[in-house]
């Protein structure tokens, strides 16, 4: 890439996520393009993929999905170690599944409790 455009890219990552939509109304206004058009549409914009990129996310919920009944004691072992619940709270956790098991938690803590409720054999997912 040129040095121009180095420069453009640079000065796009320090945006805010308030400067970074006012950029794109006035590209939007300027050139009389549409941002939210699809890709088919022709237009690509380079501004909206800095917006997501700021809005990472930091905290996740941790979902049991589905626990098979051949596997309900291993998974119930981990939810307990994961939340520590007692035997009659984790049991009707696991029984009401889907449900949240703990929220809030950091990404690598997330993916690592999915991980355990995994290899027990139950199905998990983070939102």
């Amino acid at each position: 890439m040129s040095e121009k455009i180095d420069q453009i890219v640079e000065d796009l990552k320090t945006l805010t996520l308030l400067e970074a939509s006012e950029l794109v109304s006035k590209i939007e206004e300027t050139f009389g393009v549409d941002a939210s058009a699809s890709v088919g549409g022709g237009v690509v914009m380079a501004a909206p993929a800095e917006v997501e990129a700021v809005e990472e996310k930091t905290e996740f919920n941790l979902m049991l999905d589905e626990v098979p009944a051949d596997k309900k004691i291993a998974v119930l072992k981990v939810v307990r170690g994961l939340t520590g619940l007692g035997l009659k709270e984790a049991k009707e956790l696991v029984e009401s599944a889907p449900k949240q098991v703990q929220e809030g938690l950091a990404k690598d803590a997330a993916e690592d409790a999915k991980k355990q409720i995994e290899e027990a054999g139950g199905k998990a997912s983070l939102t």
